[in-house]
């Protein structure tokens, strides 16, 4: 019976470590700010005896002190220095046991897991709580620019090919071609995708299928984390409808052409009808003055 108690017991205290170690994922934007999550709600809280720390877990990383709390002030003596003067705690929340830490101007360097540990100092140093926050970095891609091929209607069955680009989006996207006439999806016949100075990537395809009457081609790209997908769409349209629109645009340069030439005859009018009054004006006041 203690062998069972003493083991209940044990794993009653495993349990509850496991469950002190919480672990978030967030998702920023590049170039936002984001806040680590860190909250300690279990007693009242001196800041005077505390020590919290917020470091990098990842253990491949040389300097992994992101910030330090002691005793009630900021020590700066071991924070890296990518974190120097980027790293805020919420001064106001530290006593409720609310030790958040506020990272500035998010670049992908800051992909990491962190962990914030707080300790108590009593009568010997113990560790009161742990967490764990995921932070994954995020960028919308632009929406995207799908250029086509511009062919007559006699050119059914001929190979044409399509382009989409998108670009300044993170992480790197799934793209996706769409023949919306039945919604199947279509491999792409060539994928580029680049990632540039700033952290984002930007994507460039190609499609190449056999020409049909009715074509309607959708591309697709994808941004998972942000649970964004930016489409843009092509549908052809036959010569007809071509030729409908050239006329429509000669039908309005006649028409604008006819009202300028209306304005004009106007203004001829209108000068006549001033030289024939000027003339009457000047036949009348001669035959006054002979009089």
């Amino acid at each position: 019976f203690c062998f069972s108690y003493g083991f209940l017991l044990l794993l009653l205290h495993v349990l509850r470590a496991v469950i002190a170690l919480e672990e978030k994922i967030i998702v920023s934007k590049l170039g936002d700010n984001a806040t680590l999550s860190c909250i300690y709600r279990e007693r009242e809280l001196h800041l005077k005896d505390l020590r919290v720390y917020w470091q990098i877990a990842d253990d491949q990383e040389e300097c992994s002190v992101v910030h330090a709390l002691i005793s009630g002030q900021d020590n700066e003596s071991e924070q890296c220095i990518q974190f120097k003067n980027r790293t805020q705690l919420f001064w106001d929340r530290l006593e409720n046991g609310d030790f958040s830490l506020l990272l500035l101007n998010i670049s992908q360097s800051d992909e990491h897991r962190y962990k914030c540990v707080v300790l108590q100092k009593t009568e010997y140093t113990k560790m009161i709580h742990q967490a764990e926050v995921v932070l994954s970095l995020a960028a919308s891609y632009s929406q995207p620019i799908l250029s086509g091929p511009i062919r007559k209607s006699s050119s059914t069955g001929e190979e044409v090919t399509f382009s989409c680009r998108s670009s300044n989006g993170y992480p790197k996207p799934n793209v996706y071609w769409i023949n919306k006439t039945d919604n199947s999806h279509l491999p792409p016949s060539e994928l580029k995708i680049t990632l540039h100075t700033n952290g984002t990537y930007s994507v460039f395809s190609t499609l190449k299928v056999k020409a049909t009457s009715n074509m309607q081609i959708e591309c697709s790209i994808e941004n998972k984390l942000l649970r964004e997908n930016l489409s843009a769409n092509y549908t052809q349209q036959k010569q007809s409808n071509g030729s409908s629109t050239e006329s429509h645009k000669n039908l309005e340069t006649n028409g604008q052409g006819a009202q300028a030439a209306g304005i004009v005859s106007v203004v001829i009018l209108i000068g006549l009808l001033a030289v024939l009054t000027c003339w009457l004006w000047r036949r009348r006041s001669l035959r006054l003055v002979s009089y």
